[in-house]
């Protein structure tokens, strides 16, 4: 088939090469424009390798880019991680119309965050949708959909880079046969079991230490390796990383203060939450590096006694 690709980064760098490995002609690439100053995007570059013809308009609702797309007579359109509005005038332009990834199981967390809440919220399960972009946000009907569990230590970096990320680039290609071959079914979302979130960023991190150890414990691995979940230690941002959960299920038994560090070992600190302690392995303070929690013990910059959050 022929496709033209509107994406971004890695994700939409793997989409390309996988289309373009199995034998189906890519022509051309719709990316948007760096800020100033940032490195080369990973599809941008990617497409400027294989001689693709590359697009970057400001916005996708110009003239410009839809006459571009429609010079190129592609069979579908294929939106792999995009965060550019597309208007219907431009996604219906393909002979057989365009298909959009999202990292989740429509009609739930729709948003651009969708990945970090459902961890953050404590599901036990998350999943792909593949489906047909309209105005609304992730509202248009299901092409297919692909299911994974997330396990009760799984970070967000496990879940999408072993789980999300090899599975959407496929189910694109499943996707994109089904259309083109017209096997496909189109099914509404369900409004009623609908949600949506917003950014998941720096503020929606940070950590109460008030909160339950449980919860505490999802944020942080919800936000492993971004944004990174932090507190402040003398008024200090320190992230943490890496960490484990030891909730104490005796009433009364839970050791120290509310954010406190209550032990610190050769290789990790604990932290008092509501419910238990969270124990750290990795870690950044400050501007420093992302370090093994160890190091920043032998430095003397975490001790016990010390209290986070304050």
């Amino acid at each position: 088939m022929r496709i033209a690709i509107i994406g971004q980064q890695e994700f939409g760098k793997a989409v390309l090469e996988a289309f373009l490995a199995r034998g189906d002609e890519v022509a051309g690439v719709f990316c948007a424009p760096e800020r100033p100053g940032a490195k080369a995007d990973a599809l941008k570059a990617a497409a400027q390798e294989k001689g693709i013809a590359l697009f970057q308009f400001p916005s996708l609702k110009s003239a410009e880019a839809k006459d571009a797309l429609r010079k190129l007579a592609v069979d579908l359109g294929v939106m792999a991680y995009v965060l550019q509005f597309a208007p219907q005038d431009f996604v219906n332009i393909p002979k057989h119309g365009t298909i959009q990834y999202h990292p989740s199981l429509l009609p739930r967390y729709r948003g651009p965050s969708s990945i970090n809440w459902p961890i953050v919220r404590g599901d036990t399960k998350t999943g792909l949708t593949i489906f047909r972009p309209t105005d609304g946000l992730d509202e248009g009907p299901v092409i297919l959909q692909k299911e994974t569990h997330i396990g009760p230590d799984d970070t967000l970096g496990q879940v999408y880079f072993d789980r999300l990320f090899p599975m959407g680039v496929a189910a694109m290609l499943e996707a994109a046969d089904l259309v083109v071959a017209r096997r496909h079914r189109e099914i509404a979302q369900d409004e009623s079991q609908a949600s949506y979130e917003g950014w998941f960023r720096e503020a929606e991190a940070r950590i109460n230490w008030a909160n339950h150890v449980d919860f505490v414990y999802n944020l942080i691995r919800g936000s492993n390796p971004a944004p990174g979940a932090w507190t402040t230690l003398g008024g200090a941002k320190l992230q943490i990383f890496d960490c484990r959960k030891h909730p104490v299920r005796t009433f009364g038994a839970v050791k120290g203060r509310i954010g406190e560090i209550v032990e610190c070992t050769g290789t990790s600190f604990q932290v008092t939450s509501q419910g238990g302690r969270i124990e750290v392995l990795r870690a950044r303070l400050g501007d420093g590096k992302k370090v093994a929690a160890s190091e920043l013990i032998a430095s003397g910059a975490i001790r016990a006694g010390q209290i986070l959050g304050t």
